[in-house]
């Protein structure tokens, strides 16, 4: 595909809608204008169409200025004094993403009719209840679902193209857990996003859809594999999305594209219907434009789930909601953070911190600092060694378990296990998510957690060991949290050959290891590259201190104001 590669900021050229230029002569017939009749007639329906014209530009002028980067409380104050209606609020995120999507490949699915239907169906129990109605959380709000998440009666495509095959599609059953709250909530979903197959990648590919461009530049990578989340709420074609973490899918991204990305204790939320890439791993949480956005999302999110055994026992020890009870400015005055040594060595194997993004980083903990915080460096902070605890957390040999769960619940009723599936659809799964090998991969026998008499030794035992590893750091520092970069290196130009000449495969973070201990993290922007390509910056903290996490986050947040919406392009390369 031939694409016109705009440079980062132009001036709109002057073109109509269709990308033409405008046609400004008066309509005339075999080359001669016809009589004063006639023109004063046009003349007249010119000036009643220019009237209407303004009107309908200034109407819309109204409408960017006041849903732009809007937020949840905003929103919701705008509908409490009828300024709108969730319809029209329904109607400009559609509208938006029709005008710019063709060029950032975001969302994968639009359900228009289901959006519309949702946003109709709330205008009217709000008319009908008169003063009297009373709004939930989410009510009016238009959110979008990660396409790896199961929305009932929309296919779960999971990026990859074997549940897209005619006649074979895999149609949700049910709701996810997750969205079934987000409805309950209000939440009005308008469509699902694009993602790499499996979510099994740092870049946002998808055998499905194609590849998603970051918004701030369309050429670079959003990353993945919640790419298509973070584009889509970025570039404000929704007020807040859905997002997965197997091991960096929400927060890598969320750095890259200047949005907050929430990735809660593991228990705090169900994974209970969302397709598993690594279901011991998996995680889902909100991403948001705002910390108080992130915040009364993963309010709805969380809770006890029967269907997700993780979640057991969560409300004893979480937090006591609301979140948004914890979102004040002063909360990181008199707070420690330390480093990961780890991640930010400067020799040695693994994925080393590019200078650019030392850079940033530690323009980043000024901004803690200055915001009140203590920021501690130490080589014994996480070394190593640590990273070595974490990788020693064996999941693979459970990864079947997971899928076969996830198919038997939420597959169609063609194929509720891998076997059926690949009896009706005549190809298999990919080992990914078989654990069945592939790749450079060696096939691991595959067992079943509960039974497994191995269970403690593989992955238990192991966690353990890395976690209170973690929380020994935390205790011998006297630090209430981690303060690391989001992402190792700064996103990439995707449309130009990769150093290693191979396709595009970043870009890439060294956050991985929070998924294995469970502990919960928030990226929120902290800055841009001299390039316009955003910085995100990541903190982590003890497990069930998710309030605490978001009161940080927040305080940092409004300390230094770095979110900056992206400008976008149309497929004419007309600026917005």
């Amino acid at each position: 595909m031939n694409w016109w590669i705009p440079p980062r900021h132009f001036a709109p050229p002057l073109l109509d809608e269709e990308g033409k230029p405008p046609n400004t002569s008066l309509p005339r017939r075999g080359g001669v204008a016809r009589g004063p009749a006639i023109v004063f007639l046009l003349t007249l329906l010119l000036a009643s169409t220019l009237a209407v014209s303004q009107t309908t530009s200034r109407g819309n002028a109204a409408m960017d200025r006041d849903l732009m980067e809007v937020t949840i409380p905003k929103l919701q104050a705008m509908y409490a004094s009828k300024k709108y209606t969730v319809t029209q609020v329904t109607r400009w995120h559609l509208d938006r993403i029709a005008r710019y999507d063709g060029v950032y490949k975001a969302v994968v699915r639009v359900d228009t009719t289901g959006a519309l239907a949702a946003a109709e169906a709330e205008d009217a129990a709000a008319k009908s209840a008169g003063k009297d109605f009373r709004r939930d959380p989410l009510w009016g709000i238009p959110i979008v679902i990660k396409s790896n998440t199961s929305v009932k009666g929309l296919v779960t495509n999971n990026g990859w193209k074997g549940y897209t095959l005619p006649g074979h599609e895999l149609v949700a059953p049910q709701d996810a857990s997750v969205v079934s709250k987000l409805k309950a909530a209000g939440a009005v979903i308008l469509g699902q996003t694009n993602m790499p197959d499996f979510a099994a990648s740092d870049t946002n590919l998808s055998s499905v859809f194609g590849r998603t461009g970051n918004a701030y530049d369309w050429r670079f990578s959003p990353g993945g594999s919640s790419g298509g989340t973070v584009t889509a709420v970025t570039a404000n074609f929704a007020v807040l999305g859905t997002g997965t973490d197997t091991g960096n899918s929400i927060r890598m991204p969320s750095g890259t594209s200047a949005v907050v990305g929430v990735l809660p204790t593991r228990g705090l939320v169900s994974i209970n219907g969302i397709h598993p890439l690594d279901w011991l791993l998996d995680n889902t949480g909100p991403i948001a434009r705002s910390v108080t956005d992130a915040a009364i999302a993963l309010d709805v999110m969380a809770g006890e789930d029967p269907k997700d055994f993780r979640t057991g026992g969560a409300a004893a020890k979480a937090q006591p909601g609301p979140y948004t009870r914890y979102l004040k400015t002063d909360a990181l005055k008199g707070k420690r953070f330390g480093v990961p040594a780890f991640i930010v060595k400067e020799t040695g194997p693994g994925l080393l911190l590019r200078p650019e993004t030392r850079e940033m980083f530690m323009k980043a903990l000024d901004g803690l600092r200055a915001a009140g915080a203590t920021v501690v460096t130490d080589p014994d902070i996480l070394p190593e060694f640590f990273e070595a605890l974490v990788n020693a957390v064996n999941t693979r040999a459970y990864v079947r378990e997971g899928t076969e769960h996830f198919l038997r619940d939420f597959g169609p009723a063609e194929y509720r296990s891998v076997d059926a599936y690949e009896r009706a659809a005549g190809t298999p799964l990919p080992p990914v998510v078989t654990g069945s090998g592939g790749g450079q991969q060696v096939p691991i026998p595959q067992r079943i957690l509960e039974d497994d008499p191995g269970a403690d030794a593989a992955f238990w035992d192991p966690q353990r060991r890395a976690l209170a590893a973690y929380e020994e750091a935390l205790d011998r520092f006297h630090l209430d949290g981690f303060a690391y970069p989001a992402l190792q290196m700064p996103s990439n130009d995707e449309t130009v050959p990769q150093p290693d000449g191979r396709p595009s495969s970043g870009p890439h973070s060294n956050t991985a290891w929070v998924n294995p201990i469970g502990v919960p993290a928030v990226v929120v922007p902290g800055g841009f590259y001299a390039t316009g390509m955003p910085f995100g910056i990541e903190l982590s903290t003890r497990p069930w201190k998710d309030g605490d996490l978001l009161g940080w986050a927040f305080a940092y947040e409004q300390a230094t104001r770095h979110r900056n919406p992206p400008m976008l392009i149309t497929a004419t390369g007309r600026a917005k």
